[in-house]
């Protein structure tokens, strides 16, 4: 149900630009943040606060992978499959995370704490492969690493504890990331000059 605050706040927000229907994307995910998904509810509060037809509101929710209109796991572990993590082995880290989460991508756990998902692009080229818990970056993530964070947070980490960090490899001048989860780190890829 979408409350009488959601919408106020939904109105304020469309009257903070220059037009009201500009506001269309930061009511949905004021919506969706409150909710945990986008209701039909949802799409006729945005129609409604920021002047449009619902089916507008609606074409933007289909078309955004962002939004979801179904349940979600508490933590949405999103795999980037573009070419860039493609050719950098985004297969094996969700191979990886379908075996360790015992669901498929596009499936949420039975507990309902994990959501898999691949993502055609999360424009994170160059730190290839990326994986995303909610809005949080693990990059040049590799099999083990998706393994390990998994595996801290069942055991209730947050990512506010998981860091990517670059430092100098080798003599020529290159760089290599490290991953830090929980506290420990693990060396990933190594990246050229």
């Amino acid at each position: 149900m979408v409350s009488e605050a959601l919408k106020a706040r939904m109105r304020a927000m469309a009257m903070s630009y220059p037009q009201a229907r500009s506001a269309m994307l930061p009511c949905l995910h004021l919506a969706q943040d409150e909710l945990g998904l986008i209701t039909d509810e949802a799409i006729a509060a945005v129609a409604e606060a920021i002047g449009v037809k619902t089916d507008e509101v609606e074409s933007v929710v289909t078309f955004y992978s962002m939004f979801h209109q179904q349940p979600k796991g508490k933590r949405i572990v999103k795999v980037c499959t573009s070419v860039s993590c493609y050719l950098m082995g985004c297969d094996a880290v969700l191979e990886t995370l379908e075996g360790k989460l015992g669901v498929r991508r596009g499936e949420t756990t039975a507990d309902g704490e994990y959501t898999l998902e691949a993502a055609e692009c999360l424009a994170a080229c160059g730190m290839a492969p990326v994986l995303q818990v909610n809005s949080e970056f693990v990059e040049q993530a590799t099999p083990e690493v998706a393994e390990r964070l998994i595996d801290f947070l069942t055991a209730g980490g947050d990512m506010t504890q998981v860091h990517n960090q670059w430092r100098p490899f080798g003599d020529d001048g290159g760089m290599a990331t490290e991953t830090t989860i929980g506290g420990e780190g693990i060396s990933t890829a190594k990246k050229a000059r």
